[in-house]
């Protein structure tokens, strides 16, 4: 089935023209929030859309960028439209979720004093897929990101995979074309600097050709422009476009 693709944002952490990069993936009857980070509620706002349009969110790791709109989502979804929005995220992030992001901003004694008065969680344990809609099937891998912090990318419909956050895994990236017949790439880059915590755009251009062509490259800084002519075949996912893959 064809997927559709929405960047609410294709900003890296600190980018303020492309926002953070978050992506409303969507089937005929169906749309998932993947990340909900700080400029989420203004780019749905954008949009002229609300949370209340969504159906469900997927967390791949915990960093602002990808976390830091859930508090405004949860108070609005309980508070103005009385409904839990269902959450898909790794069991290991759960915990660090609700204690290290949420609690201090959500909790109120007899009211919200958990991740689950305000959300439908759904634990997710990594390499087994999960129907999230009729549409659309996500499997959660772990990737490298920050040492000692779980982090998710997403392989979606067995065919589209979606990057976390990660350090440069050529091997993944090769074994899920030639073995697991992934089709398209929509890949993290970090455009200058050297990857400690982030796959480069120099890396992803090491990349045979056969792998090149199915990338589309997220999360990059707002000095994107300058970059353009200069990756390959490799393409800029652009905000607020629709894509179907």
């Amino acid at each position: 089935m064809t997927l559709k693709l929405q960047m609410l944002g294709t900003g890296s952490a600190f980018a303020k023209t492309y926002f953070n990069n978050n992506a409303l993936i969507m089937d005929e009857s169906f749309t998932l929030l993947v990340d909900c980070g700080v400029t989420a509620p203004m780019a749905l706002h954008r949009l002229g859309q609300s949370f209340d349009s969504i159906d469900a969110v997927l967390i791949t790791h915990i960093h602002a960028d990808h976390v830091g709109g859930l508090e405004e989502l949860a108070f609005k979804m309980k508070m103005l439209y009385n409904r839990k929005m269902p959450l898909y995220i790794a069991e290991s992030l759960i915990n660090p979720l609700w204690e290290n992001t949420l609690r201090g901003g959500l909790f109120q004694e007899g009211y919200i004093t958990c991740l689950e008065d305000v959300f439908e969680v759904h634990s997710v344990e990594p390499g087994i897929p999960v129907d999230i809609s009729s549409g659309i099937r996500a499997e959660f891998i772990k990737t490298e990101h920050i040492p000692g912090k779980n982090s998710y990318s997403i392989y979606f419909n067995d065919r589209i995979f979606y990057s976390a956050d990660m350090i440069f895994a050529p091997e993944l990236l090769t074994q899920l074309v030639n073995e697991r017949g992934c089709e398209v790439i929509l890949h993290e880059c970090q455009l200058v600097g050297p990857g400690e915590v982030h796959t480069t755009l120099q890396e992803l251009l090491s990349l045979p050709e056969s792998l090149q062509k199915r990338i589309y490259l997220m999360h990059y800084g707002d000095d994107m422009q300058s970059y353009q002519g200069h990756t390959n075949s490799m393409q800029f996912l652009e905000q607020q476009r629709i894509y179907e893959f």
